[in-house]
């Protein structure tokens, strides 16, 4: 029996139905070479050897249609992978997925998503979604780039029509990561803001007019007329001395801010620094990256716990609302939650896990970061409402929700007002809070430029790294120079949704799709066993090829039925601006058309049917990246596809075996 073009089985070798196929790295012992380039290698159910040839110098196809390079399955020594990078060591694997998931989404996003949805009662779907939609996609992306270490594109030879998903997720990440950094400079901004003797965001300046009162004074200052509607110095100062934010942008955008240029251009020198040397450089900056926030909330903890009516705070942010539950904006939050909090389905998860060594334990470096990231999130709301519950005794108020202001400027807004109101140097904690948060955007930005950079690296694997950090910082500095003109929220929160938020949401449809039924799940489980040496629980199978995909797809049809033309603080764009982002969007999402036809093209067939078909099988490079795991790991599918042919075949049988076969 042949096993493709140059590899044959021992004549005296026969398969059995009910043999076991388990198969890993260890599992099979290379015996002494043969003449001729010719390996044995143990099979484990009967000990019969089978003898895997050498593949002659011209390429030829294998049973799939695929082309083989030469020597696809010779000794290690005639297998040279290109090098890549690796993790210096496993700890660096996992500072570095806790930097870039923990983020500003956890420090100033989730107490007020979960004050707006039910308080504590929010934390109820917040942990079920994290458990069916964040923990398993994790999981699933971290395997996807250990085993084949791949980027977030070329992971998708194991289903190449399928490459598309991986662009538009570079699309959505390159998109995020040039206004992720503009954030940064605004934070650095107010960094350096807090060394004033007096904050210079909690006193009116007279220009402001009457209607501004000082953060300072607790809000105790009221108008006489009940028309007249007050507004902090903390709000003016952002909008109009930070942003100089127009109240639209008819008439354009403006020129950027030169403040904010020179602390964008520092926040894109630490981030290019960091990266420099690849994960060699960015490995060793986690530990930093990942450890100091928690020092820092640690201080903030003790101290927003030791202030007056800071336990009213904390028990409002935990006191459920249990008929919040029913409605479904509150489960549409918990998912855009955890999607966005995680940092799945943009590439970058499976990036950093295509840096691993082939054997290292994922699932529980998995357990780890989603367990810290709701735990991180918890502690934010903790320390936030702790702080906004003082705020509320000192403002005479039982109504916590109506001293702060949510949404997009609640970090350059409400924590600035708050700060401002501490009668014990308020300016040791404004250090503090925005250094803590200039250190957690700067490791998910790392991330996510570094995602970028592998896939460029992929690409031209002979470009010198330094000129790929070099033309990523530059080319995300100058479009960076958009949003902090007047009118760059504008720009940015149009960015936001069509080119980066709804692209995800339905490439991450189209992701699980590709794994869970076109690559399957069985082959994932089978390639986890290969690699880990472990069984894959019915949690994991079922969530990804039914919950997860169904879950995503609700959420994808309720963003559709539910949409409202966009808008920014009240402002409707004008015509040109919406299909703008519709075609951005297009342009995201329709990579999938484009690089599915590219695949169909370049697959070799008799007929644009088999070309179709071809397309949608795993290369024949696909596998793991060393040469001797690639040669074992090919017999090892072989195996497992002779056995198949003495199973069952059927539509609803087929089904059933792929999530538990």
């Amino acid at each position: 029996m042949e096993f493709g073009q140059g590899a044959y089985v021992n004549s005296s070798y026969t398969i059995s139905r009910t043999a076991s196929t388990a198969s890993i790295p260890g599992e099979y012992r290379l015996r002494e070479e043969e003449p001729e380039n010719v390996k044995k290698v143990n099979n484990l159910q009967n000990g019969d050897p089978i003898k895997i040839g050498i593949w002659s110098s011209t390429p030829s196809l294998d049973q799939n249609g695929n082309k083989y390079l030469p020597n696809d399955l010779a000794s290690s020594s005639d297998l040279k992978p290109p090098k890549r990078d690796n993790w210096t060591n496993d700890i660096e694997f996992l500072m570095s997925c806790i930097a870039l998931s923990v983020g500003l989404g956890n420090v100033w996003r989730f107490p007020f998503t979960a004050l707006d949805n039910g308080g504590g009662a929010f934390v109820i779907p917040y942990l079920i979604v994290l458990f069916l939609v964040g923990k398993p996609v994790y999981y699933m992306e971290m395997l996807l780039g250990q085993f084949s270490s791949r980027g977030c594109v070329k992971v998708y030879d194991f289903s190449p029509i399928m490459r598309g998903v991986g662009y538009g997720q570079v699309l959505a990440t390159g998109i995020v990561t040039t206004y992720y950094a503009t954030l940064m400079a605004l934070t650095l901004r107010y960094f350096i803001d807090s060394f004033y003797p007096l904050l210079p965001w909690s006193y009116c300046r007279q220009e402001w007019g009457e209607l501004c009162i000082d953060s300072e004074l607790n809000h105790k200052q009221q108008s006489t007329s009940s028309a007249d509607i007050k507004t902090t110095s903390a709000e003016y100062y952002f909008i109009n001395i930070i942003l100089r934010e127009k109240s639209s942008i008819d008439d354009g955008i403006g020129y950027p801010n030169w403040t904010l240029a020179l602390t964008l251009a520092f926040s894109w020198l630490i981030i290019s620094l960091i990266m420099i040397k690849g994960v060699r450089s960015s490995g060793k900056a986690s530990y930093f990256l990942a450890v100091f926030p928690y020092c820092i909330m640690l201080v903030l903890l003790v101290r927003s716990l030791t202030l007056p009516g800071a336990f009213d705070g904390v028990l409002y942010f935990l006191r459920p609302q249990w008929n919040k539950l029913l409605d479904p904006k509150v489960w549409y939050a918990a998912v855009t939650q955890v999607f966005f909090s995680l940092a799945i389905c943009f590439g970058n998860i499976i990036m950093y896990a295509s840096y691993n060594r082939f054997s290292h334990n994922i699932k529980r470096d998995c357990t780890i970061i989603t367990t810290l990231d709701t735990f991180t999130s918890l502690l934010s709301g903790i320390i936030i409402f702790g702080i906004l519950g003082n705020l509320a005794y000192e403002s005479k108020t039982s109504d916590i929700k109506s001293v702060v202001k949510g949404g997009p400027g609640l970090a350059f807004i409400s924590y600035p007002d708050a700060i401002a109101k501490f009668k014990f140097l308020p300016q040791i904690f404004s250090v503090l809070f925005f250094l803590m948060l200039f250190v957690l955007g700067i490791g998910s930005n790392v991330g996510m430029a570094s995602c970028l950079m592998t896939v460029i690296k992929d690409r031209f694997i002979h470009t010198k790294h330094w000129i790929i950090v070099v033309c990523i910082a530059v080319t995300c500095y100058c479009w960076g120079l958009v949003y902090i003109t007047p009118g760059g929220q504008f720009i940015l929160n149009l960015l936001d949704f069509y080119g980066a938020s709804f692209v995800a949401l339905v490439l991450a449809i189209f992701e699980l799709l590709a794994v869970g039924w076109i690559y399957g799940v069985k082959r994932l489980c089978q390639d986890i066993h290969f690699m880990l040496g472990i069984q894959t629980s019915w949690y994991y199978r079922l969530c990804w090829g039914l919950i997860t995909p169904a879950l995503m797809a609700a959420i994808l049809i309720y963003t559709l039925v539910q949409y409202e033309p966009l808008q920014y603080n009240g402002y409707f764009y004008q015509t040109g601006l919406y299909i703008f982002g519709w075609c951005i969007s297009a342009f995201g999402i329709g990579q999938l058309l484009f690089w599915a036809v590219y695949a169909i093209l370049r697959s070799p067939g008799d007929c644009f049917w088999d070309r179709v078909k071809t397309a949608f099988k795993p290369k024949c490079d696909w596998g793991p990246l060393d040469g001797n795991n690639l040669q074992i790991y090919k017999y090892h599918i072989n195996e497992l596809k002779i056995e198949a042919m003495f199973r069952r075949n059927g539509f609803w049988y087929r089904i059933y075996d792929n999530i538990f076969g």
